[in-house]
């Protein structure tokens, strides 16, 4: 059945300084109420694109993405006005994604990214469907400021410039003379063959949702909710109307109606979810990538031997064609997978940052179990001797980006971003762009201050709220008396509450990611619009890190750990003394890993401001513990988490290794397999080692098991359990 309307204009909670529409939210109601397709154009912005097209295409909704964009024409008297700016189609995307990064990068006044209008010519536009933006647009202005002449000129020039994707937008919110605008504008329409299209400038939900979005609005603005002076720019009207309430409304204008339903048929942008967008390592033109990487990392790898990296060396047959095997076995992997070149991209970076004495880390994370990225110095650690697995990493059976999380030093983690975007190009490279939310103690602060109480009666409920992580208004209250009691009995703190309930969550400013960083093949206003703070150089993406998975791109984690500048300055300290006296420099890699006196120091619990080992109860735990080997730290770091915690884990282990209790294996097979750990199961390389040996499974599949577990899927599981007992029947286990 055709619809007789569509909203097209609509803002959500990405919209920062007044959307209050939660997207999930919003695809539920449009499901509820029968919408079968819905439009977001946040303001100046694409940060919820993604999330809402994926969600709303799961759910049967057709999504429409555009941007209300802030336009600046001072030669023509308009300091700012706006228009939405609609996709039909990719190349719309890209075009909104150009002129909104160049409105953050060159337009930016005051806060306000705006678009110049001499940037708008017929290429920039093209793929877009322009809505003029009602009261706020520039034809609004023409008419509140009365300069009505202006109106139908500027009607005809966007018509010219737009061709047939210029549509007159008209709303009834119930906004000061919005009903003389609209008689206005019909006869000029007509007379030009403009199009005109309704909507309802949606800013929340429900009706009832409007006083939750003023107080938005007056967090944004720090303006006091009730302050008779305060200017109030929307109305109790904008929420997201039945699609019979909007052709009750606008009956009188039928074309408005169905103008609505045209330009959400015209609206096909899609995105590609499928496609890795890779960036390419530089080489002439004669090289391989595949073949590069082969050479480069069979060289690392011999490399390592003469070092001495490879515990005992290759000089066993057996053991050269242990290495040997994995070796290839990865390489196959990594060239079927197409990340020839993503390796080389990190292991060039990470070799610039060396070369120029800039600490970068060991290597942590499922990277670790690499061999070819111990080969390429991406790793300091030989997965082989450490029993870490490949699979874990990269899994052909399982296809995903690889990830691998590098730490740099603090201090100088950003000269390795500025020389990676000078390598691959500035418009190529960004880093990612993070949402700050409204957290239980902010927002309720925030709300106590635009309710006008005073400032130590919201601090003093603020200071009740627990410190902890992910903590809640709804949590507070039921964890912390007092709290509970005084919004029982006192109305005031009733009232702050839950008005704070209404938007805890709720995205409130955008910021940088800790170390993600994505490279592209292209220009990065291909694949979504940049962002940067007014007078800033330094841009980010407009997806956050999901989605920017999610849409194929490459994401690099460029990690600053104090850790590393420490000790780096300690390595430093010792060695100046030791060119004073003459005695060897020291490094890093170079210290033994069985020192005594080590780990009497660790065991005495004086690990205060030791990277992971410095808690009351980590040190609680070592005691305990008393680690005599470097197995043991490893086993201690893995322990330290709140599933061996509360399972008896911890207590076994720790059993087992002092002789108070033998390790029990449930089938001799595991003994091979949890020996090193006590019997117990600490690690996921020993989930997948279990499920090889006992169930059949290769090392593929079983990744796809230890993920099922990690994430806790009940389906995936039950479907796991079959296989495995399946397995393990087949095997006679």
């Amino acid at each position: 059945m055709t619809p007789r309307f569509v909203h097209l204009h609509l803002h959500s909670e990405y919209s920062l300084v007044d959307g209050l529409v939660r997207i999930p939210q919003l695809v539920s109601h449009c499901v509820q109420h029968k919408l079968p397709a819905v439009g977001l154009n946040d303001q100046s912005n694409v940060f919820g694109a993604l999330k809402f097209y994926r969600q709303a295409v799961d759910a049967g909704i057709k999504p429409i993405i555009g941007a209300e964009l802030w336009i600046s024409e001072k030669t023509n008297g308009f300091e700012a006005y706006r228009l939405v700016l609609l996709c039909q189609d990719a190349q719309g995307f890209r075009n909104l994604s150009n002129l909104v990064t160049k409105a953050y990068r060159f337009g930016q006044s005051q806060g306000i990214p705006k678009v110049q209008a001499e940037w708008m010519d017929a290429g920039a536009l093209k793929g877009l469907i322009c809505l003029s933006g009602g009261m706020d647009g520039d034809l609004g202005q023409c008419f509140l400021s009365g300069r009505r002449s202006a109106i139908e000129p500027r009607v005809c020039r966007w018509m010219e410039l737009f061709e047939d994707r210029y549509f007159v937008e008209i709303t009834r919110v119930n906004k000061e003379r919005e009903e003389e605008f609209i008689q206005l504008l019909v006869p000029i329409c007509e007379k030009n063959i403009a199009p005109l299209v309704a909507t309802n400038n949606v800013r929340f939900l429900q009706r009832s949702e409007f006083e939750t979005h003023e107080a938005r609005v007056c967090i944004q603005d720090a303006k006091i909710l009730d302050d008779p002076r305060r200017q109030k720019s929307y109305t109790c009207e904008q929420y997201l109307k039945t699609e019979d309430e909007m052709c009750e409304l606008f009956s009188d204008i039928p074309s408005a109606l169905e103008n609505s339903v045209n330009i959400a048929i015209r609206c096909n942008l899609s995105f590609d979810f499928d496609t890795y967008h890779l960036p390419e390592f530089p080489l002439s033109k004669n090289v391989s990538v595949d073949n590069f990487l082969q050479e480069k990392s069979r060289a690392g790898l011999l490399a390592r031997e003469k070092s001495g990296r490879i515990k005992g060396g290759l000089s066993s047959p057996q053991k050269r064609l242990i290495y040997s095997s994995r070796f290839d076995r990865e390489l196959s992997v990594i060239k079927k997978m197409g990340f020839s070149g993503y390796f080389l991209i990190v292991a060039d970076f990470i070799e610039w940052a060396k070369d120029n004495d800039i600490p970068v880390g060991p290597g942590r994370g499922s990277g670790a179990g690499s061999l070819i990225a111990f080969s390429l110095g991406i790793t300091e650690l030989d997965p082989i001797e450490y029993d870490l697995l490949f699979e874990r990493f990269l899994n052909d059976e399982r296809v995903s980006m690889p990830d691998f999380d590098i730490d740099f030093c603090m201090e100088r983690r950003d000269e390795v971003i500025e020389y990676v975007s000078e390598r691959y190009g500035r418009d190529k490279v960004a880093q990612i762009i993070t949402h700050g939310t409204m957290a239980a103690k902010g927002v309720l602060r925030d709300v106590g201050r635009i309710l006008g109480f005073p400032y130590g009666f919201t601090d003093q409920l603020a200071k009740l709220i627990p410190f902890e992580l992910e903590m809640t208004l709804d949590k507070a209250l039921a964890e912390e008396p007092v709290l509970s009691s005084r919004y029982k009995e006192e109305p005031d703190v009733k009232k702050l509450f839950d008005l704070a309930r209404e938007l805890e969550g709720l995205s409130r400013n955008a910021g940088r990611h800790a170390g993600g960083l994505v490279i592209a093949p292209r220009s990065l206003t291909d694949f979504m619009p940049l962002y940067c703070e007014e007078a800033s150089s330094s841009v980010v993406t407009q997806f956050d890190m999901n989605d920017i998975e999610s849409s194929g791109l490459v994401k690099f984690d460029f990690l600053g750990l104090r850790t590393l500048t420490i000790i780096d300055w300690a390595v430093k300290d010792i060695n100046r003394t030791a060119v004073a006296g003459k005695s060897p420099e020291l490094s890093i890699l170079d210290i033994p890993l069985d020192d005594s006196a080590t780990y009497d120091l660790v065991q005495s619990g004086g690990t205060a401001a030791i990277f992971q080992l410095e808690s009351r109860g980590m040190r609680e735990l070592i005691k305990n513990l008393r680690p005599d080997c470097f197995d043991d730290l490893i086993a201690l770091v893995a322990l330290f988490r709140p599933g061996p915690l509360q399972s008896g884990m911890v207590d076994n282990f720790i059993d087992t290794k002092h002789g108070r209790s033998k390790a029990q294996y449930r089938h001799p097979s595991l003994e091979p397999i949890l020996g090193v750990t006590n019997g117990v199961i600490l690690y996921q390389e020993q989930v997948m080692e279990i499920a090889r040996v006992l169930a059949g499974y290769t090392l593929g599949e079983a990744d796809l098991l230890r993920r099922a577990m990690g994430k806790k899927k009940v389906d995936e599981m039950a479907f796991q359990r079959k296989t495995f007992i399946a397995g393990a029947t087949k095997n006679e286990i």
